[in-house]
């Protein structure tokens, strides 16, 4: 008979889906899949047997995608199947076919779900495969997360059949007499799961024949430590990174309490993107002068004098606003530029946001653009030329920040104003000056 109630408690007891879920079973012919299906079928839930054909193993492969359709229409549910070239795909994205054929397996799993209103896809993992993933990932490299193994679930992909063994699997499908196909890579050692279910898990096994039940335990210990961390971490977010004006950042003295700094830091930091690597690289600058921008894919984390600042990238090319003669208000990244021209020669004061200019030294069309290595300028008030880059150290602007600054530059290349900050000393306003044209800045969020 088949663990009917073991079955059904199992998915109650991890909350895997309702009862009246509708299920997408990932079904490949072979032994764990087939056992699913039907105690899928035994159990009374609505669900619908998803097969891919990964055009790996000729006639083989068109074998089993014939037994999945037949053992659907057998037990009368849906049947949705979908062949892939999938060598050309590992080619073309330059990943091991292996990665290839999971890519493809799980988008199109998202995609028949989406069309066919799936709460939940079911795949076919039990016990054994839960050890071999942690010998894969204990000898690729792994933080405590891989070595929980493969959790019930995860999203929308649930795994009901994790409490058994394969040797389980195996006599019930050989006691219900269940009809199955045999995938004959599954005998191949070229693969490294295959390898250390064939070869390492039966050595380890003569050292100790609880081996599984000994994972069993190890696994909720490891679950409950990294239950435990990521409390501390959760905790830790709150009062380590800090939020402000400028966007999120992290206290160089905060960063230096940490410990133990390598695991905490790194727990910080992962949902922004940054590896092992790159915290590696941030601990070793915690005593060094600022300046070192790390990047992730989607933040740049920027050390500066007492903190780190988070910055999310963006994608969006900050263009140079071009001012003709007549413009009257031009928009450049977050700002709004107002110009205004008048006949006497008024001075602003008291305003960092705007700034009057002699008419007559302008060179139609100004710009307004970020600044460049290499651009100076004469700061109002002081004697000699200064470059940016040694203005903005002065005004202790951050580096993130740099970049944010608008420029008002003359047609013949002349920084004319460095907006909200300081005008250029050659184009004031001075006893000669017949008309002034005002240039107002307005930040729009």
């Amino acid at each position: 008979m088949l663990p009917v109630k073991q079955f059904v408690d199992f998915i109650e007891q991890n909350n895997l889906f309702a009862a009246g879920s509708k299920i997408l079973a990932a079904v490949s012919g072979g032994t764990d899949s087939v056992l699913m299906a039907h105690l899928l079928k035994a159990a009374g839930y609505t669900f619908g047997i998803a097969h891919c054909n990964f055009q790996l193993r000729g006639d083989e492969a068109l074998r089993d995608q014939e037994f999945c359709n037949n053992l659907a229409n057998r037990l009368r549910v849906p049947f949705h199947t979908i062949n892939f070239d999938t060598r050309n795909y590992a080619a073309d994205n330059k990943i091991s076919i292996q990665m290839a054929a999971r890519e493809l397996r799980y988008q199109w799993f998202d995609t028949v779900s989406q069309q066919s209103d799936y709460q939940v896809i079911a795949l076919a993992h039990h016990q054994n495969d839960t050890i071999e993933t942690i010998l894969l990932n204990l000898t690729r490299g792994t933080g405590i997360a891989g070595l929980h193994g493969i959790l019930p679930k995860n999203g929308n992909l649930v795994r009901p059949l994790l409490f058994l063994r394969r040797e389980e699997i195996t006599a019930l499908v050989v006691d219900n007499k269940l009809d199955l196909v045999e995938d004959s890579s599954n005998s191949s050692t070229k693969y490294a799961r295959n390898k250390l279910r064939l070869e390492v898990i039966p050595k380890l096994k003569e050292l100790n024949p609880s081996l599984e039940k000994t994972f069993e335990n190890n696994l909720k210990h490891f679950r409950d430590l990294e239950i435990l961390l990521e409390s501390q971490v959760a905790e830790l977010k709150k009062t380590v990174i800090r939020h402000g004006a400028d966007g999120n950042y992290l206290l160089l003295d905060d960063v230096k309490q940490l410990n133990p700094i390598r695991l905490l830091l790194f727990k910080l930091l992962q949902e922004y993107g940054f590896n092992e690597t790159t915290v590696d690289d941030l601990i070793s600058v915690l005593d060094k002068h600022p300046g070192r921008v790390f990047e992730s894919a989607g933040f740049l984390l920027i050390r500066d004098r007492d903190r780190f600042i988070l910055q999310k990238k963006t994608n969006e090319l900050r263009k140079a606003a071009l001012i003709a003669e007549k413009t009257r208000e031009v928009h450049y990244g977050n700002y709004k530029l107002n110009i205004l021209h008048d006949d006497s020669p008024l001075i602003v004061k008291d305003n960092p946001m705007a700034v009057s200019v002699d008419s007559a030294l302008l060179i139609f069309p100004l710009t307004v653009r970020a600044w460049q290595e290499g651009d100076h300028f004469y700061p109002l008030g002081m004697k000699g030329r200064k470059k940016l880059s040694d203005f903005f150290i002065g005004q202790k602007i951050a580096l993130h920040q740099k970049n944010e600054v608008p420029l008002l530059v003359n047609g013949n290349g002349d920084v004319i104003w460095v907006g909200s900050y300081r005008p250029d000393e050659r184009y004031k306003v001075n006893n000669n000056t017949k008309k002034v044209t005002i240039f107002e800045l307005y930040k729009l969020r």
